[in-house]
């Protein structure tokens, strides 16, 4: 992937994740999430899911950044952030997460703003929440 023309070529918000493993981080992605990895090397990924893109970033490519110091030394990551799937079905989701041994910190159900979502950790404690539209 050339790296510069992709850059340039973003649009919009997008977040990015640092991840010890991305080899790890992608099987999340793809067998829990349902998201497609449209690149990933050990260094850098890109995964597109939910009409949306978002990337992950090695630990070890960040080694000469600020942000390293702070990131190698927690336990969990993410903390306080809910990274949200729209469109994106949590029974389905919740099912794939049990039976591959991720955490559920919350079932599927139905909430009053609108939505039927689930909360899930992965390996490196972000937390993901798919969720749909409850029918009117």
């Amino acid at each position: 992937m050339d790296a510069d023309a992709f850059g340039r070529a973003l649009e919009g918000a997008g977040f990015n994740l640092l991840v010890p493993e991305i080899e790890r981080a992608m099987r999340f992605q793809s067998k829990v999430l349902g998201a497609r990895v449209a690149y990933a090397d050990p260094d850098f990924a890109v995964v597109e899911g939910a009409g949306g893109r978002w990337l992950f970033h090695a630990d070890h490519t960040y080694r000469d950044h600020p942000v390293y110091g702070i990131v190698t030394q927690l336990e969990g990551r993410g903390a306080g952030v809910e990274l949200r799937l729209y469109h994106t079905d949590p029974d389905d989701a919740e099912r794939r997460a049990r039976a591959l041994g991720y955490t559920v910190l919350a079932g599927s159900a139905d909430k009053p703003h609108g939505l039927r979502e689930c909360y899930l950790l992965d390996d490196d404690g972000y937390l993901w929440v798919p969720s749909i539209p409850l029918p009117e």
